[in-house]
């Protein structure tokens, strides 16, 4: 990276400090690579540190870099994308969808809201299966996916009793029945404290939730809920009017 004088600059010093960094981690760093620490960056530059981290903080906020405990300042990898409105329905793991199986629970207690999405009574037997998206190597989303056990009756507990062996085997039963459409739904929201530390952020960040619902022609047979790092995602809007959240890398602002 270079120097520049930021001295006759009208726009604010860190925000055009922010637009020369953003250029330079396009065009001088790789994905992962640790940026030089504060005292040199605020030298190369002629600021002072408090602008220099104004500037990263705000790169920050943007997905550009990512500050890891005990390795510092990083380039942030590509933002990590689920087509939201796409017209192309799968079930939950089928053509390598890019989610990994942690766990099932069969007893697990589900909220009011996610039993009214099912539209099951409560008390009713739902199998909950979680799962993680990692992109080079790090946790970006974690989904919770909801399938009652009236959806999936030919799930046998003898040939796959618990952990995720039972989990793949509450998916292929799933995926035995004909999907008949999906819809979903994208909010804004704080991170819980699980999921906060499945996704190394503090609890309260912001995170998207991606809220899907599928359907067969018996009505909902499975509701996801799946919570992505804010800082790795970002929607973009189609021709179609569909909304979607990019694979591409963010642009220099």
């Amino acid at each position: 990276m270079g120097t520049t004088q930021l001295e006759t600059v009208p726009e604010p010093k860190y925000w055009h400090l922010k637009t020369v960094l953003s250029e330079a981690l396009d065009q001088d760093f790789a994905v992962g690579e640790v940026l030089p620490n504060e005292r040199e960056l605020a030298a190369r530059f002629g600021v002072a540190r408090a602008t220099l981290r104004q500037a990263l903080e705000q790169l920050e906020l943007e997905g550009r870099l990512q500050r890891r405990r005990g390795v510092g300042t990083t380039v942030a990898p590509p933002r990590v994308g689920v087509a939201v409105g796409s017209t192309e329905h799968s079930w939950p793991g089928e053509s390598a969808d890019g989610w990994e199986i942690v766990d099932v629970a069969d007893t697990a207690v589900v909220s009011p809201a996610v039993l009214k999405l099912l539209g099951a009574a409560a008390g009713q037997p739902v199998h909950t299966v979680r799962r993680t998206r990692v992109s080079h190597g790090q946790a970006v989303a974690a989904e919770l996916l909801y399938v009652p056990a009236a959806s999936v009756p030919g799930l046998s507990a003898i040939d796959a009793p618990a952990g995720p062996a039972r989990a793949r085997a509450v998916l292929r039963e799933l995926q035995r029945l004909a999907l008949d459409g999906q819809d979903r739904s994208v909010e804004l929201g704080s991170a819980r404290a699980d999921d906060a530390k499945e996704l190394d952020r503090l609890p309260g960040a912001p995170v998207l939730v991606v809220t899907t619902r599928y359907f067969t022609a018996a009505g909902t047979a499975a509701v996801s809920v799946a919570t992505y790092r804010a800082d790795t995602c970002r929607l973009t809007f189609g021709d179609s009017g569909a909304v979607e959240i990019s694979h591409e890398t963010r642009a220099a602002s």
